[in-house]
């Protein structure tokens, strides 16, 4: 895997957080999507947006997890799975729990701790569509959602799931609060402050009487969010519970799927600190590659064309060399068994 050397005008990580954000791309390699809700829990559904080979059975699967008030036309999200589905893969896009325009399938919100989403899409894929190999990739918090589901499953894991990759995971979500309310992150704070108080807004015409916006009225920040909207209405005591129970940084000494995770040593709002905890440095089937230089989510390298996009390339390779490892340990036991 090659390192990181990042765009030489990008070398600050709000400059490189911002161009991952706006940088123009488009995704000719990436067919028209096929739409698929799952019911992940009684009167829960999320959407996917499934890109399928002509024989998905025969291929790996991708499976995709987006970022705090992102959705499955995130940038990232769509550059991943065409370079998956351009590689031969099958890609699933999914949609959060509300996002991406999918408020009216569920009556509750959504938060950092919903890992069982995960694990019902990944049962699904293997019961309903017999698919052999899954591998699941997050942003963000995407990437905490990830790896708190495959430290949940521990050795439990079905042999289907052969990896997960998660890119600059929210794994302590206590400190990933107190980083993004810091003075030199006010406009990440601020914008999803004010996209949060937008979505309950939409929240609350679907579903009258359900949730009390004037809760809202003093929330500044997504700590305040958190201890009033996301605690109060999704079983937490405050925020501070909240964040305990859902920090994928509580069950990473279980994981017993190999796992990237990759992060950048300067990401503004997601401490570097996090990932020298012994639960995560000392399991062996994890793999953390942290360079200096490459922003929130961003990784904007100075090559042009795949290479651009850092992080994707990364993760699309760890996935190859999963396969590929264990394809070549099926083949040996097939003769074995001759």
């Amino acid at each position: 895997m090659n390192a990181f050397e990042p765009h030489p005008l990008l070398r600050n990580p709000h400059a490189q957080t911002f161009a991952a954000a706006l940088w123009p791309r488009r995704f000719p390699r990436l067919p028209r999507s096929t739409a698929r809700e799952i019911e992940t829990e009684p009167g829960t559904r999320i959407r996917g947006e499934c890109h399928w080979q002509a024989q998905p059975r025969e291929r790996p699967t991708l499976v995709l997890v987006h970022g705090l008030e992102g959705s499955s036309d995130s940038g990232y999200m769509l550059g991943l799975a065409e370079r998956a589905f351009a590689a031969g893969w099958n890609a699933v896009r999914l949609n959060q729990r509300n996002c991406g325009g999918t408020e009216s399938l569920t009556p509750t919100l959504y938060n950092s701790g919903l890992s069982g989403d995960y694990r019902a899409v990944l049962f699904e894929l293997i019961e309903q569509y017999s698919l052999p190999e899954i591998f699941f990739a997050g942003y963000s918090m995407g990437g905490n959602l990830v790896l708190k589901m495959a430290g949940e499953l521990a050795g439990a894991a079905p042999r289907q799931l052969r990896g997960v990759a998660a890119v600059c995971p929210s794994l302590d979500l206590a400190a990933c609060a107190d980083a993004v309310a810091l003075p030199g992150n006010f406009v990440y704070q601020s914008r999803f402050v004010k996209s949060l108080k937008d979505r309950m807004r939409r929240k609350v015409k679907l579903f009258p009487g359900r949730y009390d916006l004037s809760r809202m009225a003093c929330v500044r920040t997504l700590r305040e969010f958190d201890d009033v909207i996301t605690a109060a209405y999704c079983g937490f005591r405050d925020a501070a519970d909240y964040y305990a129970q859902s920090s994928a940084l509580r069950v990473a000494g279980e994981i017993q799927v190999p796992a990237l995770v990759l992060t950048a040593q300067d990401d503004p709002f997601v401490p570097f600190a996090s990932f020298s905890a012994s639960a995560l440095a000392k399991n062996p089937y994890v793999t953390l590659i942290a360079p200096e230089h490459g922003g929130h989510c961003a990784f904007v390298s100075r090559y042009s064309g795949d290479a651009r996009f850092w992080a994707e390339a990364m993760v699309m390779a760890f996935c190859w060399q999963l396969s590929a490892a264990a394809f070549a340990r099926e083949e040996i036991e097939e003769q074995h068994r001759k």
